[in-house]
């Protein structure tokens, strides 16, 4: 299939085209920078955010979109997630009115705000940061539109990713970087607080499974559906990589946003898995 990835440098886009690729895929990588985007990617000139309406034809009218790209994601009460929201939204629309008919979108935990215990497609949402008052809007723009075209809709809702540490701006980056330092501690909350983490090559490589096939739609989880607290990912995560540095538990309180405990319920994709595991096996 020929994809038309954005945000293809990010975090998460440098690993979902080398899947893509790795299955043999055609991908157009777009960004405004292309240093951690795999070579044999078709790098495009194009700006997503030009307001062509043409947009779909100029990038080569791909059979598969997946939208990644975002700015200041780490960055939850930056005003550019409300004032750049407009821009995704004419990108979306003047793909699918040129002839898109698989839109793949990237979400967060952070559309549903303070939930405790599992999310799926009907958790409500109520966001409680700007970043995901605009990425829920961004949810519910794109899913009226895919409705009105009666094309195929499938919603990534991301939560905690680990791996590619100096690259995001992640909690974890940011204890690698003070012990580089050489800091002796790491100002943290009490850490108590349950998330779902995973690795960001497991998550693309679900991304990617998800992207595979269009019997399951609309939300899906990328997640391993097992909660752990902070604390624990955290200690494990100095440990596995023989850092020095210790966390100072209580120097920061605590966000009030922030659910005691929020994960994801992996129903939809242990399904995809299987089934994608289940194609192989039959050859």
């Amino acid at each position: 299939m020929k994809y038309l990835v954005t945000g293809a440098n990010g975090y998460i886009g440098s690993h979902i085209v080398k899947v893509l690729l790795e299955h043999g895929h055609e991908v157009y990588a777009a960004d405004v920078d292309y240093s951690n985007v795999d070579e044999r990617a078709v790098r495009m000139d194009e700006n997503i955010f030009s307001g062509a309406e043409d947009i779909y034809q100029r990038f080569g009218e791909p059979d598969i979109c997946i939208h990644l790209a975002w700015k200041n994601g780490f960055v939850h009460n930056a005003d550019s997630h409300i004032m750049e929201l407009p821009q995704h939204y004419l990108f979306v629309k003047n793909m699918v009115a040129g002839g898109l008919k698989h839109l793949v979108v990237m979400g967060s935990m952070h559309e549903v705000g303070y939930w405790e215990g599992p999310v799926d497609e009907n958790t409500p949402a109520n966001p409680k940061s700007l970043y995901g008052i605009a990425k829920n809007s961004l949810r519910q723009i794109c899913m009226e539109t895919a409705e009105n075209a009666g094309i195929c809709l499938q919603w990534i809702r991301g939560f905690y990713i680990l791996g590619d540490d100096l690259k995001n701006n992640s909690i974890f980056s940011k204890i690698i970087r003070a012990d580089m330092e050489g800091k002796e501690k790491f100002p943290f909350t009490s850490g108590k607080n349950k998330y779902d983490f995973i690795k960001v090559d497991e998550l693309a490589d679900q991304i990617v499974a998800v992207t595979e096939q269009t019997e399951i739609t609309g939300v899906v989880n990328c997640c391993t559906g097992q909660p752990k607290t902070l604390a624990a990912q955290a200690e494990s995560f100095i440990q596995e990589k023989g850092l020095k540095i210790r966390l100072e538990y209580g120097a920061y309180p605590d966000r009030p946003y922030d659910s005691p405990g929020i994960w994801g319920n992996p129903e939809k994709i242990s399904r995809i898995l299987s089934n994608r595991k289940q194609e192989r096996k039959n050859g």
